[in-house]
């Protein structure tokens, strides 16, 4: 006797993440309400809690999917760029598209959370930490290249620069979001860069 598993899901659960990704990381979580998910998610109630859980779970199945694209990006980044430092260079600058007029400035989903929940819910604050964390690496591969390069002293804490660069590009996302200017965030980049030499 085949024992009946269920039927098969009707929609595409990495495309229904991706849509509710995006909304959180627009309206952060608390502003982000059921109807709107099952909006964008094109779902019923029933269909997002028997595949999710429930808003908090897929609020942190939406985190690792930014964390995984992020830092993947990170990586691919790193591996086409001529050189560490001017990934590190090219990593800052990237921050002047949020105020190039495109589009509304979101920050980074994963330091957004860090804000909106500080240590409120431990599981979502690990799930930030762990965020970080990735990010952090990726960065430090890409510092102990340039030191490899000769365009980082050798001796220089590269985990130390690292957590730098990633606290730096948190900063400068928020200055995106309260509405500075890509000549004030030129100007940062600057000091942040002098800091590595």
């Amino acid at each position: 006797m085949v024992k009946n598993i269920g039927r098969p899901l009707e929609f595409d659960p990495d495309t229904a993440v991706d849509a509710a990704m995006h909304l959180f990381w627009s309206k952060s979580y608390k502003h982000t309400s059921m109807q709107d998910l099952l909006a964008v998610m094109n779902l019923s109630k029933s269909s997002l809690y028997q595949t999710f859980g429930g808003k908090q779970q897929l609020f942190r199945r939406c985190l690792a999917r930014y964390a995984d694209q992020f830092s993947g990006r990170l990586y691919q980044g790193l591996a086409a760029a001529p050189s560490g430092r001017r990934f590190i260079e090219e990593f800052l600058h990237s921050v002047l598209d949020d105020v190039a007029g495109n589009f509304e400035p979101r920050g980074c989903l994963v330091m957004n959370t860090a804000s909106e929940f500080a240590q409120s819910e431990p599981e979502i604050a690990r799930d930030v930490a762990k965020s970080v964390e990735r990010f952090r690496g990726a960065l430090q591969a890409a510092v102990e290249r340039a030191q490899r390069e000769g365009d980082i002293a050798p001796e220089r804490d590269a985990r130390t620069l690292a957590a730098y660069l990633v606290s730096s590009m948190s900063g400068l996302k928020v200055q995106a979001k309260a509405g500075a200017d890509a000549q004030t965030l030129k100007g940062i980049i600057e000091l942040v860069l002098k800091a590595l030499d």
